[in-house]
């Protein structure tokens, strides 16, 4: 029998289940254990009302980072990266090494994070590193046919729509889109598809419907490999806010405003001397609740649950996104 202790937590009411391997002494559990504790705590039936995933936080085996975080979703699969999740680990770390800027590590990079300037409504803000940033298709996995897909039609996927393809290093595709495309069934379908046995995305993928709401601003709808349709994703709203610089010939460091179901972020863009892009996201880190839970026999019983006043904060720049986004259909 354990007693876990856990910080509930949103980044775009992407929603997590922050635990600290070195307070609760679980760093000895195996993947295994890690993967039936998600499912049990993130299932939506739960008392606590699940959640998208958990955040295991530890001590990183680097020199330099201040901690290490590995996503563990809801069905228990892990994902190598989480821009919503890591904006609240910063936070989560920054706060308890009394620091407003370090790095964190993540399974395949070692990531800037710092203490931004609220979005608004005094909200927590934070701007997190998302890279790196790969097109061939050895990162995704994919296989189309072509060694860059960038804004082509793929026959196989959809007769008309223009996809693009990016690690980040979660796989992403992406497509540009009007309102009644987004209202139609096609991205649950084609995300649905890309997600089971299939021969273009072997290891499935992340997929985007993009629309276009101003020159400084898009709409991202997500469906998250290991998890379907999500209030929002942040590697996905970066990786699709890079490729819409690219095909509009933005200015990279010009911010672009991100709406989704779960609110507004900013995201910039970088390339460094030898062309290496990296994508910063900027956005809210809340902390809805800490409590804890006994874990016996592989039961997950809620025993503490005390709620912050963040999310009454959230749900004001919620208000204001809702009305916007309803301008604009």
């Amino acid at each position: 029998m354990a007693t876990i202790h856990f910080t509930k937590v949103h980044g775009s009411q992407n929603d997590f289940f922050i635990v600290d391997e070195e307070e609760n002494q679980i760093t000895a559990w195996s993947d295994a254990k890690r993967a039936d504790f998600a499912i049990k705590l993130c299932d939506r039936n739960h008392s606590l009302g699940g959640a998208d995933g958990i955040l295991y936080v530890t001590k990183s085996k680097q020199v330099g980072p201040i901690g290490r975080m590995q996503v563990v979703n809801s069905d228990g699969s892990v994902a190598s990266m989480c821009g919503n999740g890591l904006r609240t680990v910063a936070r989560y770390l920054l706060e308890k090494n009394g620091l407003s800027e370090a790095e964190v590590e993540t399974m395949k990079a070692t990531l800037d994070v710092k203490k931004a300037t609220s979005l608004g409504f005094d909200i927590p803000t934070y701007q997190v590193e998302i890279s790196p940033v790969k097109f061939n298709p050895e990162s995704l996995p994919m296989d189309v046919g072509v060694e860059k897909l960038f804004n082509q039609v793929v026959p196989e996927l959809d007769a008309e729509l223009a996809f693009s393809a990016v690690s980040v290093p979660n796989p992403h595709l992406i497509t540009f889109v009007d309102q009644a495309v987004l209202d139609s069934d096609k991205q649950e379908k084609l995300a649905s598809y890309l997600n089971s046995e299939n021969p273009y995305f072997p290891d499935g993928v992340n997929v985007s419907f993009v629309k276009r709401l101003r020159d400084d601003a898009i709409y991202v709808r997500t469906f998250e490999r290991g998890v379907g349709f999500t209030n929002a994703c942040g590697t996905a709203m970066s990786a699709c806010s890079l490729i819409k610089k690219m095909l509009d010939n933005d200015t990279f460091e010009t911010p672009l405003n991100v709406y989704n179901d779960g609110g507004r972020v900013q995201v910039t863009a970088k390339k460094d001397e030898i062309g290496e892009i990296s994508l910063q996201l900027i956005g809210n880190a809340t902390f809805v609740s800490n409590g804890s839970v006994r874990y016996d026999n592989d039961i997950v019983t809620e025993l503490t649950n005390e709620a912050t006043a963040e999310q009454a904060k959230y749900q004001a720049l919620v208000k204001e996104v809702k009305e916007f986004l309803k301008t604009t259909e």
